[in-house]
């Protein structure tokens, strides 16, 4: 009988499994012929560029007669604007970049890929421009660096103005002036190719336009104000990734995780402390692993972490030397080759190193008077004294003795706050103690 309801039992989980492949399927089934639309509202940036990706992919393969990008950006990451630009002139269907809602912006990044569309089009009270190359903490790029990061741009935008036959030269003001205009001026300008109220507007007005899809492949739309409509949304996991896949959070996730995992190293037992920092640190790599980062660099960086831990455990100098250096070496080989946008920003990592070597220092200090205090007042100056309890001895806590506290470790019984307990021994930056005899306590 059980034999029987076991089997009946995976028959049905192997049927629900099927099922929900079939249902997957079928959801990613999509109507040919279809007008698809993407919605951009955040930063461009490595997932903004696999989500374009995605779209036009599945556009493609159900030969949708038409993909609009509804976008609305601050700008952002250069090297994700490159590889959107790329897929849009790559693509197999026409794409139009629609800046999209009223009071919406395709700012910075948002200038190159609002002009790389097959047609671009933009709502009333909306802008475009201000496509000035500047590092990720909004500064200007000084110097030779900065020549030739401008030079660089105002080539890219060029091209893109003149491959879709519209106006470089005030493309080209873009990146040189920071110059910005809104709809009517665009249009005017001819940055752009028309102002449309909403979608249908923009698909009605877009009825019946030529353009080339590729050099030398003319496409004319047709029938787009009846076609279905497909829109195809960031997930759930894209969401969270685009929030966190940002350098300066994946390396705060990242600081966060290391200190709360020291303080779990410091204090065992709290839990708290140990589940945060090992989630931060999920995270934060995980972040780094989504952007353009040299994986052997993350891998030295982890190692470095778990010595420094370790110093905590065996005091001695080596363990926390050899973690700095790795995470020194890490740091270097992971961001050797990460565009300047993508590295964490140098307050964060100064903060960094000010925090990690004070901690040493910290340590160091501490290590220093304990074998000072043995070795000008023996070890009579701690072994044998009477130690009150400040946290629970289960059997690692903390005591308070000679107006410090130590870290303790209890080598029998139990002992709660407020009991005394006689030093033993001592184990680098730990106490060793045991219970007082009954007849020594106070009466």
């Amino acid at each position: 009988m059980d034999l029987l309801f076991a089997r009946r039992i995976r028959v049905a989980f192997g049927l629900l499994l099927v099922s929900l492949g079939l249902l997957v399927a079928c959801s990613e089934q999509t109507e040919r012929d279809a007008v698809h639309i993407l919605k951009v509202d955040t930063s461009v940036g490595p997932i903004l560029d696999r989500y374009i990706d995605r779209g036009i992919d599945r556009a493609e393969d159900s030969e949708a007669k038409l993909v609009v990008i509804e976008l609305d950006t601050p700008g952002g990451l250069d090297s994700s604007m490159r590889d959107i630009v790329q897929r849009i002139e790559s693509a197999d269907v026409p794409i139009a970049i629609y800046v999209y809602p009223p009071g919406g912006r395709a700012a910075s990044a948002g200038t190159f890929i609002t002009m790389a569309g097959h047609l671009a089009v933009m709502a009333p009270n909306t802008s475009i421009g201000a496509a000035s190359a500047i590092n990720s903490d909004g500064s200007d790029i000084e110097g030779t660096l900065g020549r030739k990061v401008e030079e660089d741009a105002v080539a890219f935008i060029r091209g893109i103005a003149l491959l879709r036959e519209r106006n470089a030269d005030w493309a080209e003001s873009a990146v040189r002036d920071a110059e910005a205009v809104n709809q009517a001026e665009a249009v005017e300008l001819d940055v752009v190719d028309y102002v449309a109220n909403d979608l249908d507007d923009l698909l009605a007005q877009a009825e019946g336009r030529t353009f080339d899809l590729k050099p030398g492949q003319p496409v004319t739309l047709r029938g787009l104000p009846e076609a279905p409509r497909v829109t195809t949304e960031m997930t759930v996991w894209e969401r969270f990734l685009d929030i966190i896949a940002d350098p300066t959070i994946a390396s705060i996730l990242i600081a966060v995780g290391f200190f709360a995992i020291i303080a779990e190293v410091m204090n065992p037992g709290m839990f708290l402390p140990g589940i945060v920092g090992v989630v931060s640190l999920m995270l934060g790599f995980l972040a780094f692993g989504v952007l353009p980062v040299e994986t052997t660099g993350l891998i030295l960086m982890l190692l470095g972490i778990v010595l420094i831990a370790a110093e905590l455990f065996v005091p001695g100098g080596l363990l926390g030397l050899g973690g700095l250096v790795a995470l020194a070496l890490g740091g270097i080989i992971a961001f050797r080759d990460t565009p300047a946008e993508l590295r964490p920003p140098l307050w964060l990592v100064a903060i960094l190193v000010f925090v990690v070597g004070g901690m040493f220092v910290s340590m160091a200090a501490a290590v220093a008077r304990l074998r000072n205090l043995n070795v000008t007042t023996g070890s009579a100056a701690m072994l044998g004294k009477l130690a009150v309890v400040r946290t629970p001895l289960t059997p690692e806590g903390y005591v308070f003795v000679q107006g410090e506290r130590w870290r303790a470790h209890l080598a029998r019984g139990t002992a709660h706050e407020g009991d005394r307990v006689r030093i033993v021994g001592a184990d680098g930056l730990r106490l060793q103690v045991e219970p007082i005899e009954s007849e020594e306590k106070p009466t």
